[in-house]
């Protein structure tokens, strides 16, 4: 039976055509019927569909008839954006082969040569595709000798449009011809890798599992190598793409396990499961973990939101284990979690789902990365936000992640990209050249440059031709400080941040001006104030609203809008005196934007 089965994925950059190639597939090989099919139809979240994006990986079982023989092709659609490349791995450590696939108008990028990589640390085989050739912008030409220089072997390059349908059958064909079969170990005790999980209110926790060796049933007792937890499996099934349960999987297939489980650390992406009375030895070799660099905090708007907001986040960890939260206090913002995420679009697309899916107003902090400190004590920690900087004066050594970044774009752009990395503190490395018109380049650069805006610069200064991938590097020492906030004399948490020092006067100076912007007009004057330690570096001054007291005066002498005048002083100078100022949420958000 699993010599006719295929596992597969689609790896490419963003909106390189993965969930429009997926739908084609479902259509040809009628996993979907025609009057049920919709765009990106493995994308299931409203967020994913809005943005034309990718957020989730998603499996699906499908059964084609190739030259008089039926084989079942196991495919798994991945995201193609650089916050979610942990999707990508995970996706990768289940099959035996992916299609690399490359837009014909906008050549290989950033994410195409990441993903690449991966799959070639799993020894898979690659199928490279070109899509959108029936476009009038298509440079099918130059983008085959492109890919043939990222590949570095002499490989058939096959050409579609995934929109059209156009070679979709011959590239059906050639995952049949040229990846190979998974291996036959159904004899061995059940070893079966988990490569995501969700949660089911009646079925507990799924396990989304690629069966190495062995078989599973329903009603068996099974044993996590890992986790050491143990329970009766309610259910196994395929993806079609919807649920289906089946009386058992084999080795070489991929499907769900229901494991019953309440509490989903018991299952872990890149756990092993097992039977539990003839448990195999050791586990699988997994992947890397995903490993969150940004942190942000989220406080409810209400005090009394606090329980929904731990719930929510719950649910949502339940299929995302790359998003960690811990609670902790703020004197300002109350109660709330700091969470760390892999990017600034992960940030966003967990803030979206708190507010769409669960109803939640949030504070949001402003993002930071990890840093390590090196006391002079001796004593290292990790902090993961300004507010547990230290003292400087007790600080021997402040430590930051650095990040290896690749940027590809046209050569003519070369000159404005070098301007930006020489402005993020980078050290500049490799330029190679990707055909005629395309440069690869290779810079070092630490990651609170990487996070905030420096990709939306990127693509305003190449009209949105270049892209970029990065990953860590190492930690390095850093000459930074932490720069305070203060909005009418108290401190502003949320907006501290930690900033290289010959960086700080400006960063002070520009949240200053933008908080002024932002801020609505109280009935008193409202200082705003950037600070190191207690040196104050930047001001601004909201003025206060001006209300015409005198305005319905018709006549009479000046000494009665004088009176009135005087009056409103002394209030606006009592209300400066007692007044809070309580900023919303909206400004904080603007903030995070900007």
């Amino acid at each position: 039976m699993n010599q006719n089965i295929r596992n597969f994925c689609i790896i490419a950059h963003i909106d390189h055509g993965k969930s429009t190639l997926a739908d084609r597939l479902l259509e040809l090989t009628g996993t979907v019927e025609k009057r049920k099919m919709r765009e990106q139809y493995l994308d299931s979240m409203d967020l994913e569909r809005e943005r034309g994006i990718t957020i989730k990986l998603q499996p699906v079982r499908m059964e084609y008839e190739f030259k008089g023989v039926k084989y079942i092709l196991n495919l798994i659609d991945t995201p193609g954006h650089v916050d979610f490349s942990y999707e990508v791995s995970r996706s990768l450590a289940a099959v035996e082969g992916a299609i690399l696939l490359v837009d014909a108008t906008k050549g290989v990028q950033a994410q195409t040569l990441s993903s690449l990589y991966l799959a070639r640390e799993q020894k898979l085989e690659i199928i490279p595709a070109i899509n959108k050739i029936d476009l009038p912008g298509a440079r099918v030409a130059e983008v085959e000798k492109e890919i043939r220089g990222i590949l570095k072997e002499d490989k058939k390059i096959y050409h579609i449009s995934a929109k059209e349908g156009l070679g979709v059958e011959e590239l059906i064909g050639a995952v049949i011809n040229q990846i190979s079969a998974p291996k036959k170990e159904e004899e061995k005790p059940l070893r079966a890798l988990i490569f995501d999980s969700v949660y089911d209110s009646y079925k507990g926790v799924l396990a989304y599992a690629r069966i190495m060796e062995g078989r599973i049933k329903a009603g068996e007792k099974i044993f996590l190598i890992s986790s050491k937890a143990q329970a009766e499996t309610i259910e196994v099934g395929i993806f079609k793409p919807d649920l289906m349960p089946v009386s058992a999987l084999s080795a070489g297939e991929i499907g769900y396990i229901a494991t019953g489980f309440k509490d989903v650390s018991l299952c872990r992406v890149g756990d092993t499961i097992t039977h539990f009375f003839s448990q195999a030895k050791e586990g699988l070799a997994g992947y890397k973990e995903p490993k969150p660099m940004v942190f942000a905090s989220f406080y409810p708007a209400e005090d009394a939101d606090y329980d929904h907001l731990k719930d929510s986040l719950s649910k949502l960890k339940l299929n995302d284990s790359s998003l960690i939260s811990e609670p902790e206090s703020s004197e300002a913002l109350g109660r709330g979690f700091r969470c760390g995420f892999l990017g600034m679009l992960h940030l966003e697309i967990v803030s979206e789902r708190l507010r769409r899916e669960y109803n939640l107003d949030l504070v949001v902090t402003t993002p930071s990365v990890v840093y390590k400190i090196i006391e002079k004590s001796g004593l290292e920690k990790t902090i993961y936000s300004p507010q547990e900087l230290p003292d400087l004066s007790k600080i021997q050594e402040i430590k930051e992640p650095w990040m290896n970044l690749e940027i590809v774009c046209p050569n003519v752009y070369l000159g404005q990209i070098m301007k930006l990395l020489q402005s993020s503190d980078g050290i500049y490395k490799t330029t190679e050249y990707l055909g005629e018109e395309r440069v690869i380049v290779k810079y070092e650069a630490p990651l609170r440059e990487i996070i905030v805006d420096f990709y939306d610069r990127l693509k305003s200064i190449t009209s949105g031709y270049a892209s970029m991938s990065y990953d860590l590097v190492g930690w390095r020492k850093g000459e930074l400080v932490k720069l305070d906030i203060l909005a009418a004399g108290d401190e502003v948490a949320a907006l501290s941040r930690i900033v290289p020092r010959h960086k700080v006067l400006g960063e002070g100076r520009s949240m200053v001006e933008k908080l002024k912007k932002i801020l609505p007009h109280q009935l008193f004057a409202v200082a705003l104030q950037a600070a190191i330690g207690g040196k104050i570096i930047a001001r601004e001054t909201i003025p206060a609203m001006r209300k015409d007291v005198t305005g319905y005066l018709y006549g009479g002498d000046y000494s009665r809008k004088k009176k009135l005048l005087e009056k409103q002083k002394k209030g606006k100078k009592k209300m400066k005196a007692i007044g809070k100022l309580k900023i919303p949420q909206k400004a904080f958000l603007e903030i995070l934007k900007k």
